[in-house]
């Protein structure tokens, strides 16, 4: 199934190919419970980004390994590169526009202690 957003600006537009069925993680560390993130991944041969690559600022803490990208105009982080996951992305299911009628379950993960964490997220 086909999904499109981007930010609220409309400088970053994306467009993804998930399944039917998908599972978000809601993650309680210091961005993502600032932001509202809600973590769809999505692999990077699923995913198209349809403009804005150089709107995108981008923004790194804690190891460097995660490359938080936001709309240079906006500020609207739609979409980034996990660390979790280097090989795909990481979509914000709320950037995502008139999200089409998919079955959706949020598991909650502990992001504030991501080192004893991060082995569930293959579960």
């Amino acid at each position: 199934m086909r999904v499109e957003g981007g930010c609220h600006c409309g400088a970053v537009r994306f467009a993804a190919e998930v399944p039917d069925r998908v599972e978000l993680l809601d993650c309680n560390c210091s961005i993502c419970s600032l932001t509202g993130f809600l973590h769809l991944i999505v692999p990077h041969t699923d995913f198209t980004l349809l403009t804005g690559e150089g709107a995108l600022t981008s923004y790194r803490f804690g190891t460097g390994a995660a490359n938080h990208l936001f709309c240079g105009t906006c500020g609207v982080k739609s979409f980034y590169q996990p660390r979790s996951h280097p090989k795909a992305w990481s979509v914000n299911f709320r950037a995502v526009t008139a999200p089409p009628a998919l079955q959706v379950t949020t598991r909650s993960f502990d992001g504030r202690n991501w080192e004893a964490s991060s082995a569930r997220l293959l579960d």
